[in-house]
Formats: C-alpha cells, structure tokens, sequence
C-alpha cells in the first residue's frame, strides 16, 4: 500500500458542503474536510470514476410531480402518494431548500417496475425523529407478492438521488430484524446517489441489527448496492450507522462519513450474557459470506464503534468474500474494543485488498 500526492476530489467536496447547508454538523464538530490532515498534506481521498450502472437516472419525464411551485404545495401526504404509484418522482416545491416533515412512512408497492425519487438537490424528507422515512420490502405481503422467489426478484428498483433524509427512526421497528432508520430495502435492487443522510437513528442494541441510515437485505442475483457521491452523518445504532447489511454487495464511491456511532454493547455474539450485543462498524457494518464491500474516493473520519470497526466492520463466516479500498482515507476512527487495522475490523479472504489508501 501506498499513498501518492493527489487533489481532493470536488465531487467529495460538494457532498460535504450540500450536507452543511442543509443541517449544522454536530455540536462542536468542525467540517470534515477542512480539518483533516490527510487531505491538507495531499495525500488519500482522490475521485474515482463512476460506472454507468451506478449514475443518476434520467428524470427530466417524471411519472410524478410532488408539489405545484410552492413549499406548501409539497407535503408527506403527497410524497407517500407518489411512492405508493411508483415510477419516476420529482419535487415543485419552488426555488429555495425545502423541508417536508413526513407523518407516515413512505412504503414501494412492489408491483411498481422502478421507483426513482430526485429531489432536485433542494428537498429534504424528515423522519422528524420519530418514524423511518422509505421502505420497501418484496417479501411483505402488504406491500403484494409480486414472484415466488420475494428473496431474489429484480423489480421494484429503487433510485434515491439528489436528496437529504434526516432524522430517520426506526426504533422499536424489528421488523426484517430491524434497522433502517432512513431506508430499509429488502430485495429488488437499491441506487442512492448523491445523497445526504443526517441524525437518522435505529435501535441501540442487537447484535446484527443496524443501518442508521440504510439497511439493505436479499439484493437481486448478489448484484450490489450502489452508494455515490453521498454523505452519513450523525447516525446513531446499536450497529453500521451509515450503511448495514446481512449478505449484501457494496460498492460505495467518492462520499463520506463522518461522526456516526455504533452504540451498541457486546458485539455479535455478546460478549457477556447480560449484554444485548451490537456496537460494531460505527459507519459500515456488513456481514455474511460470499459477498464484496469496494470503498472507493471515499472519506470516512470521527466514526466510533464502541466494539469493532470504528469505520468498518466486515465478516465473511465462510472467508469467501473480501473487502477492497481504493484512493480512500479512513483516519481518526476509534474501534473502542477490537480491530485488525486502525478503524477496522476484518474477516475475509486473504488480507484487505489496499490500494492507495490512508487507514491511520
């Protein structure tokens, strides 16, 4: 492993500044970026290129509009409307940031091909700390049985892009075993680009429950979730507050996570009986077997586990996957009980592939 001199990439830089605009970071907290050593020294976070595959879709025809021009037009009742038809979904919500305070849960129908939900850079959907904000799931029969096979179907796909979820809670909700206080997706096929997730909350305890922001299960034929150009900040679960899965494929490009704390106490299996278990991977927790974690043009600093993987927490049980960092910086994150490398914990095949990354 290596680390050349290279620029900060402002793709990196813009997530990071869209996220300040629309909620303050944390008490105390300075930015991210403009403190970290590593980038002031010119070496670690460098943008990657991003596949055709994982890109923003095309919403310039909207199946939807949200909203007629003013911030009073876009309300939850719509948006939780529009999700339930499906297609593509815009905002009209005026010129100026807005935020919509959603009182229910918005649910996919699985019956829907594709749901795709831009917020055009300017709309904020909040929890309001008291409910998950998207959900699909294809095995719950509420939402209609759509195959044979709920665990591996291709469709719904659903697209989240251009838009900030703060304020997620799924507390108490152990639904598919909990999590997800932002998103919860189980099945079909999930793409989050350019997104911002802010204060999103799950339960504090459970030994594999997580995913403050997103909990990703039983994705289409392995293929994985793709994460670009977004931020985590400020999640609080028991594990994963930026992103939690169980078997599930992760390709996470040119974004950043910074203050998110696995709260819980144990780790998986708990340490102690008394214990309930959990606290591993403050931003990403991830277990499983043959399944694949690629980090890439990413930042993640001031995560906190309060077991292992202040940053990162990944498991193949049967050592058949592996997880892979490229042109990344992983500094300052505390793994308060265990790690293989700073930041991190570690099970898989062969070592960590590393590549012109800075993991201190």
């Amino acid at each position: 492993m290596h680390s050349p001199l290279v620029l900060v990439a402002t793709a990196v830089g813009t997530a990071v500044a869209s996220v300040a605009l629309s909620v303050p970071p944390p008490a105390g907290a300075r930015s991210a970026m403009s403190d970290d050593p590593v980038r002031a020294s010119g070496r670690g976070v460098k943008h990657v290129p991003v596949p055709k595959a994982a890109r923003a879709v095309d919403t310039s025809h909207p199946d939807h509009v949200v909203g007629h021009g003013t911030p009073a037009s876009c309300t939850s009742k719509r948006v939780v409307r529009a999700v339930a038809k499906g297609g593509v979904i815009t905002f009209d919500c005026g010129p100026a940031p807005v935020v919509i305070r959603l009182r229910r849960t918005a649910k996919v129908v699985n019956t829907s091909h594709r749901v795709v939900l831009d917020g055009g850079g300017l709309v904020t959907l909040s929890g309001m700390g008291k409910r998950r904000i998207l959900y699909q799931d294809t095995c719950d029969k509420r939402q209609i049985w759509t195959t044979s096979h709920c665990d591996d179907q291709a469709r719904p796909r659903l697209v989240v892009q251009h838009l900030t979820l703060a304020d997620g809670n799924s507390t108490g909700n152990l639904a598919e075993g909990g999590g997800g206080g932002a998103i919860l997706d189980r099945g079909g096929q999930l793409k989050i680009v350019d997104t911002h997730f802010t204060g999103n909350r799950c339960d504090r305890t459970g030994p594999d429950l997580g995913g403050a922001a997103v909990r990703a299960l039983s994705q289409y034929h392995g293929r994985p979730v793709y994460v670009v150009n977004s931020t985590f900040r400020g999640g609080r679960c028991s594990n994963g507050s930026g992103l939690s899965s169980i078997g599930v494929s992760w390709t996470v490009l040119n974004s950043v996570f910074v203050w998110n704390r696995a709260v819980g106490h144990g780790a998986n299996p708990p340490h102690h009986p008394d214990q309930p278990g959990g606290g591993s991977g403050g931003a990403i927790y991830t277990d499983g077997n043959d399944y694949t974690v690629r980090v890439a043009g990413t930042l993640m600093r001031h995560n906190h586990a309060n077991e292992g993987g202040g940053a990162i927490f990944y498991v193949s049980n049967n050592l058949s996957g592996r997880l892979h960092l490229r042109w990344s910086t992983l500094t300052d994150n505390v793994s308060a009980g265990f790690e293989t490398r700073p930041g991190i914990f570690y099970q898989g095949r062969g070592p960590i592939d590393a590549r012109h990354s800075v993991i201190r």
